[in-house]
């Protein structure tokens, strides 16, 4: 049994390899991406923490508009605190206006999306306790990725990144946590809080987990939230989230797991 994946989103965020998130517009109305923002993000503001944001509209195609407004595109990021640099996959078109409202011409080349650094956004909240030790430097040699297990719950505030590999939680994770890691996630427990896989890119990771409620999934930077509940499928069961084609693309899919 499976359900079906989330419909194609106006907007998407990826990881890029000079450290900022890269914004995939696919559409430019800063009213219809404030609600679908406010729906992605599950009506937190402050998600993004500052991040630097490349704006990318090659997606638009026959889409894009006559012009933009710059000022309310660029005023909405600030708002959900993402920081734009500067814009690219700009029709021509369109260029002038850009220059016009201070926002710099990137090249594709230099914001390749194929090799993002790591996603570590921090919870807003204090600590509580402190979080526990991150795994070993990547190996340099062909010596197989470190794997990074978590033998306590990971509790609210806390933030855990395994480097380079997967990472194995033993006793579950809280709702206002965040596990992060460059390879897949395993949850054995309940599923809560933040979990980002695949942080370096790697869109063949995977999130697995015994008891699924997370706030919010990602893999390769694509991210799902449940604002509107987690489906009754997987609610509080075996599941599993992965990159998967669909009709129009790649989409995050969650699929129930069989574990007996």
């Amino acid at each position: 049994m499976s359900t079906n994946p989330p419909p194609r989103r106006p907007i998407e965020f990826r990881n890029a390899s000079i450290g900022a998130t890269v914004a995939m517009l696919r559409e430019t109305r800063p009213d219809l991406l404030a609600d679908e923002l406010h729906k992605m993000l599950g009506g937190r503001p402050d998600f993004f923490s500052g991040e630097a944001a490349i704006l990318d509209f090659a997606e638009l195609g026959d889409d894009a508009p006559e012009r933009l407004d710059w000022a309310g595109l660029l005023s909405l990021f600030r708002r959900f605190q993402l920081q734009p640099i500067g814009a690219r996959g700009l029709p021509a078109d369109l260029i002038a206006g850009a220059r016009q409202a201070g926002v710099s011409l990137l090249d594709a080349a230099e914001t390749n999306t194929e090799a993002p650094p790591p996603a570590s956004r921090r919870e807003p909240e204090p600590r509580p306790e402190p979080a526990p030790q991150p795994a070993a430097a990547v190996p340099q040699t062909g010596k197989p990725a470190p794997t990074m297990f978590v033998d306590r719950p990971v509790r609210s505030g806390q933030q855990v990144y395994a480097r380079g590999g997967d990472l194995v939680l033993l006793a579950g994770m809280s709702n206002g946590a965040e596990v992060i890691a460059d390879g897949s996630i395993h949850c054995y427990g309940p599923l809560r809080g933040r979990a980002l896989a695949g942080a370096q890119g790697n869109d063949r990771a995977r999130i697995l987990a015994t008891n699924f409620g997370p706030e919010i999934v990602s893999i390769a930077g694509v991210y799902r939230t449940f604002e509107q509940g987690i489906p009754a499928a997987i609610a509080g069961r075996p599941a599993c989230v992965r990159m998967a084609e669909s009709g129009r693309g790649t989409a995050l899919t969650i699929e129930p797991l069989q574990l007996d």
